[in-house]
Order: C-alpha cells, then sequence, then structure tokens
C-alpha cells in the first residue's frame, strides 16, 4: 500500500520527479564516463604495452626473462605442442626468437630488439600484417625485415633501404646480416616502434644460428585474466625447467604505475560521488520544501509519521532506482562513443604519454562491470540520502508545516 502510495505520488509532480531524475541521470552518466575513461585508459595501456606485443602469457626456459640471452633458445617438442593444444585458456601460441642487436644505417646506429616470427601464426593472432603502415608484409621464405616506424624515423630510412643488423647469436656466435626493409610497422606503444625489428622464422634462425630453436612462446589469449589462468595452468604441467610467466610478471612497472594511478582515482572519484551526493541532497531538500503543507494536512487527518516517513522513503527509492536504470542507458552511448572514435591527446601531453610506452588516446571500456557499479553506488547513495527526509518527517509538526 506504501509503495503503491510512493508511485502515485512520484507522477502527481512531473516537474519535481523530472529534476529529481534528472540529478540522478546525470550522476550516473559522469560517474560511469569517468570510470570507463580511467578503465580505457589502463586497459590501453596493457594492450599496447604487453596484449599486442609480448602477450598476456608466454613460455620460456628458466632465467631467460632475467638472463635474456640466446642460450636459453629450447626446442618446441610434439609434448609441448600436446600440453599447449590441450589448454582452453588460449587461443592460439606463437614460436619466437628474441634477440638484441646494433641495427646501421651510414653514420646512425641504435639498439633493437630483433624479433624471429611465424609469419602466417603473427597474422592470424596478433594481425600484424594490420600494422604494416608502409610497404609490404613478410613472406615466409623473404630475407627482408619490418621495422618499427620509430626506428625508421630515428634511423632516417624507408622502405627498400637496406638496414645492417649486428650482434650475437646462439652459443657465442656472431650475427651479421644486411636486410632489406620491406615494411614499416606501427604498434600502439611508441617505444615499441622505436626498437623493434621483425625478421621471419627461417632468416632469423640463420641470422642467430639457433637451428629452428626458440626463446619463447607467446600464448594469444582474450584477456589478460585468461592470460593469468593460462600461466597458472601451464607452469603445473611443463615443470620446473619451464617459466610461464602472465603479463603482470612480465611487466611490474606497468602494474605498479596501474595501481598508484588507482589510488590517486580513488581519491578523485570520492570527491565525485561528494559532489553527486551534495546535488541529490539539494533536490530532496527541494522536494521537502515544495510539499509542507501537504506534509502537515496528512498529519493532521490521521496520516501517522512513520507511515508517512516510509511513503517518502519510498518514493526516493523507486526514483533512484529509475535514475539509475535510465541512466545507465544514457551513459552507454555516451562511451560507446569514445570507444569507437577515440580521442587524441593535445600535441604536449601526447609526448608525456609516449614517454612512459603509452599511445596517445583517450579510449573508454565498454566493461559490463563499470556500468552496473556505478548504477549501484549512484542509487546506493540516494537511498542513503533519502533516510534524512525519513528522520525530518518522523518529527514533522503538523500545525507549523500547515502555516508555511
Amino acid at each position: 500500500m506504501i509503495l503503491k502510495l510512493a508511485w502515485r505520488n512520484i507522477w502527481r509532480s512531473k516537474r519535481r520527479t523530472a529534476i529529481t531524475l534528472g540529478m540522478i541521470i546525470f550522476a550516473v552518466v559522469l560517474s560511469t564516463l569517468t570510470m570507463s575513461i580511467k578503465e580505457g585508459m589502463y586497459e590501453n595501456m596493457i594492450k599496447s604495452t604487453a596484449g599486442d606485443f609480448s602477450g598476456y602469457a608466454q613460455i620460456h626456459l628458466k632465467d631467460f626473462w632475467t638472463e635474456k640471452t640466446l642460450d636459453y633458445a629450447f626446442e618446441v617438442d610434439e609434448a609441448m605442442v600436446k600440453t599447449l593444444d590441450v589448454e582452453n585458456n588460449i587461443d592460439g601460441y606463437l614460436p619466437r626468437v628474441e634477440g638484441f642487436a646494433l641495427a646501421a644505417m651510414y653514420n646512425i646506429t641504435k639498439g633493437s630488439a630483433v624479433i624471429g616470427v611465424d609469419v602466417e601464426k603473427e597474422k592470424t593472432y596478433t594481425k600484424l600484417d594490420e600494422r604494416v603502415v608502409e610497404g609490404e608484409y613478410l613472406l615466409p621464405d623473404d630475407e627482408a625485415i619490418l621495422i618499427g616506424n620509430g626506428l625508421a624515423k630515428y634511423l632516417k630510412i624507408g622502405v627498400n633501404d637496406t638496414l645492417v643488423l649486428i650482434g650475437g647469436g646462439y652459443q657465442g656466435r656472431s650475427a651479421v646480416g644486411k636486410y632489406p626493409i620491406k615494411g614499416i610497422v606501427k604498434f600502439g606503444s611508441p617505444e615499441l616502434s622505436k626498437q623493434l625489428v621483425f625478421l621471419p622464422m627461417k632468416a632469423a634462425s640463420n641470422f642467430f644460428a639457433t637451428d629452428g630453436l626458440v626463446t619463447s612462446i607467446i600464448l594469444k589469449t582474450g584477456s589478460g585474466d585468461k592470460g593469468v589462468a593460462a600461466a597458472k595452468n601451464l607452469q603445473k604441467k611443463l615443470g620446473d625447467d619451464y617459466e610461464a610467466m602472465n603479463w603482470k610478471e612480465l611487466n611490474p612497472d606497468l602494474v605498479n604505475m596501474i595501481e598508484t594511478d588507482k589510488v590517486e582515482g580513488y581519491v578523485f572519484m570520492f570527491i565525485l560521488y561528494l559532489v553527486i551526493s551534495f546535488g541529490i541532497f539539494g533536490t530532496m531538500l527541494m522536494m521537502l520544501a515544495e510539499r509542507k503543507h501537504e506534509f502537515g494536512v496528512l498529519v493532521a487527518v490521521g496520516m501517522k509519521r512513520v507511515k508517512l516517513a516510509l511513503m517518502v522513503w519510498g518514493e526516493i527509492l523507486i526514483l533512484s532506482i529509475l535514475g539509475s536504470i535510465l541512466g545507465l542507458i544514457c551513459a552507454f552511448p555516451v562511451c560507446y562513443t569514445f570507444f569507437v572514435k577515440p580521442v587524441r591527446y593535445g600535441e604536449e601531453v601526447a609526448k608525456m604519454a609516449e614517454e612512459y610506452g603509452i599511445e596517445a588516446v583517450i579510449k573508454t571500456s565498454l566493461a559490463p562491470g563499470i556500468f552496473i557499479e556505478q548504477a549501484i553506488i549512484v542509487g546506493l547513495i540516494a537511498s542513503v540520502i533519502a533516510i534524512y527526509p525519513f528522520l525530518k518527517l518522523l518529527k514533522i509538526n503538523a500545525v507549523n508545516e500547515m502555516r508555511s
């Protein structure tokens, strides 16, 4: 009965209801957009530095990640292939030979990461071919290279120029080669684009003298969480000779940066919720002020103060739920717009972002948890604030209210 009365009272004054609903909807949209941008930034950072290149999980010989030498190269045998094939958390795997070499063009040199890749698998799982911004993608038998656009800019070279690579090969052998540049690739992380050189696996095996061995296997998973689960499962199956590392272990600096930023984000969101609370509280005070005479008459004709307080609390509760749902509906297209069409930072901010190896764009996240969480939080804020009018109405004086 009380809820039925509350529902009818809501629509008696459409103007008052519209103002209250508008405030709650605005609060949900604002908080959701803010959190969506924050989470989108984290997803972009993780994808740019881990998902796009090193993967959300990797397998290599124990101590390779700390030593980073080709002496830890290993053979991908049949037993390992079977183990990888039955792991549910991975979509595929990419063998790679990773080493370092000095890239030279005339009198300009730069230390670079030289990566031997299975060009067909990279095309399928990492879409490396779609990152080619100039020239053409590699073929399995090519004796040519792809280089990052940042490295090309630094060395002042382009497609069809020849790059000299000088480094160390497997078990102390020399690694020297001269390769034509077939294409230039661009990664989301500017730092990666400044140092990467890709060779087909066959050419890389000849360059590093690894004879078909690989230094790591990149595991392709749909998300970071699946990468963590895959690494945990495979570590148990592969034994102590191998390390299965997830993206958090591969990128500890990135994890620390995100955790630090999250603490700052919590402070900002607390201030935002405080502003939202005052806004909602203001609309509720307006509602109490407008209905003083009505409340006084209801008490005067015999309505119990507790029932009156419960009825008003029910009104606000209904408005909170309705406003939160409508806020979700309004927030999604706003977040989706920034997801489909990311906004690029200004020049100065972009340079700062690139120093941290982050793609300089503002892109939202569409994770369902963000929308549901913000709607619940704003709804709870409104419900808690509704305690004030509830307590106020328990002490209402009918005569004074009717005189007002």
